[in-house]
């Protein structure tokens, strides 16, 4: 399994943002056509896209219609979304709107169940489960919330489910550019090796994409990157490369 790079487009307010550790007041803003950046991002080679819905994350309204314009303009990329989807109403309607995958975050951490559900009813490639490390537990409520199980008690419910699809974030890394949290990524890998893990929070240079692909995590199926192809510190394709393949 060759990982791939997933570039992330967070949306807030109809706009692509960063936030640093999750916070949104410190939310920065890199695109007010966030449809435009998707197009760019896979015309510089990217094959997956990451968008997180932040407005439904922190309870606001869902925007469906502009991540129905970003799986357009990203086409032939897949984009998988998250942010809110907390039922299987607004993963049926992320779906309908073109997305690969949907990540379920907060569901997943209080109703396990409910993953199992969705993936029994869309398919194991067509939903992900979110596992969002904040002070040691899995974090809730766009992140604002840290009262959730450890990484592996919560891996392990998931895969019980069904869910195949894992997106690890070490909430701590999260837009700091420091490198991701390997020790957390093995935890989990070991925990549930017959899942795919996506890496997330902390990717700031070269060398963390090359660290991440050299760590030994046999199920490793992609990383995303956010600040760092904003902030031009590597290219989409210098990323994928760094991951062990070439766009």
């Amino acid at each position: 399994m060759i990982p791939l790079l997933y570039p992330a487009i967070d949306l807030l307010e109809g706009r692509a943002v960063r936030l640093h550790k999750g916070d949104r007041q410190s939310a920065r803003m890199y695109s007010e056509d966030p449809a435009a950046q998707a197009r760019a991002f896979v015309q510089q080679g990217a094959q997956a896209l990451h968008v997180v819905d932040l407005d439904a994350a922190f309870g606001g309204q869902r925007q469906l219609d502009l991540i129905g314009r970003i799986v357009e303009a990203a086409a032939p990329a897949q984009v998988q979304v998250g942010g809110g989807i907390r039922d299987l109403g607004a993963a049926e309607v992320t779906l309908d709107a073109g997305a690969a995958r949907v990540i379920l975050g907060t569901a997943a951490v209080e109703r396990p169940a409910l993953a199992g559900t969705a993936v029994a009813r869309f398919g194991e490639e067509r939903v992900g489960c979110g596992i969002d490390v904040k002070d040691g537990r899995a974090a809730t409520r766009g992140w604002t919330e840290a009262e959730g199980p450890t990484a592996t008690e919560l891996a392990k419910a998931l895969a019980a489910q069904g869910v195949r699809w894992l997106i690890v974030t070490a909430v701590a890394r999260d837009g700091t550019l420091e490198g991701f949290d390997l020790g957390l990524l093995r935890e989990v890998t070991s925990a549930v090796p017959e899942a795919r893990l996506i890496a997330s929070g902390g990717a700031g240079e070269l060398s963390h994409l090359r660290a991440l692909a050299s760590a030994g995590l046999p199920a490793l199926a992609g990383a995303i990157a956010g600040t760092a192809l904003y902030e031009h510190r590597f290219t989409v394709r210098e990323g994928q490369a760094a991951l062990g393949a070439s766009c």
